[in-house]
């Protein structure tokens, strides 16, 4: 998960977030405590200044008469108890309970905010002081008001948890806008990842860079000259093997010439025209697969932009390598059929058309045991031209299929050949844009059917 692209941008964006989550919530959670103490603290004075008020002389007495008014302002749904205290600084107590917790009374004006306990009831408390005047004589009266804290923790909370839930939100909401985005943000680089996923392992087109982010393709631009880079290296070793089979054919040639003149001499003795009948067939083999190098290196290379594409006539096309393989056929005792159209015009490359047919029936007529049937068609139906080759011989097992078009692959070793043929056919058929498929025969269930589907022309 942490070499996850999403999961790290979303790392780098959820810690920031909370570190600003945790700053902003401490700082509402300290406000919120504040404006709450303020509020009850500004409560607790009026109330103390209200009584205050009400302190007056009578008969060189003072007493107080406390209003309803002074009390009835910390009324609230949490239902606060409510403590007073009013004594004069000789000790004599005025109104309100006896034990309330006062302070000293302070020789200056200001009131004194402090908790207490009360009744095993934590208690925040104001102490005001009022100096009373009457015949030169000064007294100071205390006045305490205390309130328990229910209201003021309802008030904290009201203040803060909502700030805190919406944050907590925020997070959430960025967090999802933010899967979502990365989510419609990387559909072009998993386009690419899926263009790339189901190329052909041969297919060096450069990738699509239009639709990508800026910051993303210098990435699939090196990409790209890394794939023009194997691509010259793949021509180049194509050209190669190309040249060499151009190179190897003119000496095998020449040496399947030499081999039957030195046949031809009457009086050689029988263990020299047996080896020299062995030489001639290993040369007939090396030949062939010079041949096949050859033509295989001219598939790998075609390209379907740039083939010298020209609509031909594919049943024409099968007719003539038919023909051509009459003779094989008829010398390995093969009855070779044909159920062709009347004509199956497709856009292609015509001589790589006919390697293809003759590949894929050359390549029955050799796996087919004497004696049986290979039959060669071509039809064409609703925008398809479809050419088959179906033979009786073993088949290819299923697990096989999907070898047989690799180069050099053979299902059978008991029977001559180069491994080459089907190679060749997928090449050529993946170089005209069309499917190519082996499954095995229905009825009787032994032999193959090798099928390639064209766009009709």
């Amino acid at each position: 998960m942490t070499n996850s692209l999403r999961v790290r941008l979303l790392w780098w964006l959820l810690v920031p977030l909370a570190i600003y989550v945790f700053v902003t919530g401490k700082a509402a959670y300290d406000n919120a405590r504040h404006t709450a103490d303020l509020v009850q603290e500004n409560t607790l004075l009026a109330s103390a200044r209200m009584i205050a008020g009400e302190v007056e002389w009578s008969d060189s007495r003072l007493l107080v008469d406390v209003p309803p008014a002074a009390l009835e302002v910390f009324a609230s749904p949490q239902g606060d108890q409510v403590f007073y205290n009013v004594s004069v600084d000789d000790g004599r107590l005025l109104a309100g309970a006896p034990d309330f917790p006062t302070l000293p009374a302070a020789g200056h004006d200001e009131p004194d905010y402090y908790d207490a306990d009360l009744h095993g009831k934590s208690i925040r408390a104001v102490g005001f002081v009022r100096q009373m005047y009457d015949n030169g004589a000064i007294r100071r009266v205390l006045v305490s008001v205390g309130k328990t804290q229910a209201s003021r923790d309802a008030m904290f909370r009201e203040l803060w948890r909502p700030q805190f839930v919406r944050q907590i939100e925020m997070v959430l909401l960025a967090v999802a806008l933010a899967c979502i985005g990365l989510t419609f943000e990387l559909r072009p680089l998993l386009k690419v990842k899926e263009e790339v996923m189901d190329r052909d392992p041969m297919q060096l087109e450069p990738l699509r860079v239009e639709r990508l982010h800026t910051e993303l393709r210098p990435i699939v631009e090196a990409i790209n000259q890394c794939i023009a880079r194997l691509g010259l290296q793949v021509a180049a070793q194509r050209r190669f093997i190309a040249d060499a089979a151009h190179q190897l054919r003119t000496p095998l040639t020449l040496l399947e010439t030499q081999l039957q003149f030195a046949r031809q001499h009457r009086d050689m003795e029988p263990s020299l025209s047996e080896t020299l009948a062995a030489m001639q067939r290993s040369n007939r083999s090396m030949v062939g697969l010079t041949n096949k190098l050859l033509l295989l290196a001219q598939a790998e290379a075609a390209d379907y932009t740039q083939l010298a594409k020209q609509k031909v006539d594919l049943a024409a096309i099968a007719q003539d390598v038919i023909e051509d393989l009459a003779m094989f056929a008829q010398k390995r005792e093969i009855d070779l059929g044909a159920e062709l159209a009347d004509s199956a015009w497709i856009i292609g490359h015509e001589a790589l058309l006919s390697a293809l047919v003759y590949n894929m029936a050359e390549n029955a007529i050799r796996y087919t045991q004497q004696g049986g049937h290979v039959t060669v068609a071509v039809a064409r139906d609703a925008g398809r031209v479809t050419l088959t080759v179906t033979d009786d011989g073993p088949g290819i097992p299923a697990e096989a299929r999907s070898r047989v078009f690799e180069p050099f692959y053979r299902a059978s070793a008991d029977t001559e050949g180069t491994g080459l043929g089907l190679a060749i056919a997928k090449e050529i058929v993946q170089a005209h844009r069309a499917d190519i498929a082996l499954r095995a025969r229905e009825h009787p269930a032994r032999g193959l059917i090798v099928a390639v589907e064209f766009a009709s022309g």
